[in-house]
């Protein structure tokens, strides 16, 4: 296995379970509704729906960066909010859209050559495997954030 593989798997095991730490981000967001996402238990933190939002933002910003172009944040904003019609197909948007972008990401960085881990991107002071190692440290933050305001919930 290559280390662009390596860092793929930890990515994917992240989002989709197996994860070696605890729940992967789809394991965390099972059983999460619609209401759910949108609450606000803990104050001054942000929602299920806005931390789930921000992943797959993020994420599609590290992949579109992988291709080329210049991005220095989604534009969507960093932590969007849930639209006013918030409802169960709406979420199930997302987090459809989240796990597409994120296996389209965990794709891109498997499949990088040994010199494009190590290439610049858009002049960033850090090479492609650092930005790719921090989409997992990225990934795995946020998840805790949610288990923690699922947690919160019940």
């Amino acid at each position: 296995m290559t280390e662009s593989q390596r860092i793929a798997d930890q990515l994917k095991r992240a989002f989709d379970g197996e994860a070696w730490h605890g729940p992967a981000l789809r394991e965390a967001l099972d059983g999460v509704t619609a209401a759910m996402a949108v609450a606000h238990p803990i104050a001054g933190a942000h929602s299920i729906w806005e931390i789930t939002a921000h992943l797959a933002g993020w994420e599609d910003v590290v992949s579109r960066r992988l291709t080329g172009e210049v991005l220095t944040e989604p534009p969507e904003g960093d932590f969007p909010a849930a639209p006013a019609d918030a409802g169960e197909d709406a979420w199930a948007a997302l987090q459809a859209k989240a796990h597409a972008g994120h296996a389209r990401l965990v794709q891109q960085i498997g499949e990088l050559t040994e010199a494009g881990l190590k290439a610049r991107l858009d002049e960033k002071p850090y090479p492609v495997w650092f930005m790719a190692h921090g989409a997992v440290s990225h990934a795995l933050y946020h998840v805790g954030q949610i288990v923690l305001l699922k947690k919160s919930l019940s």
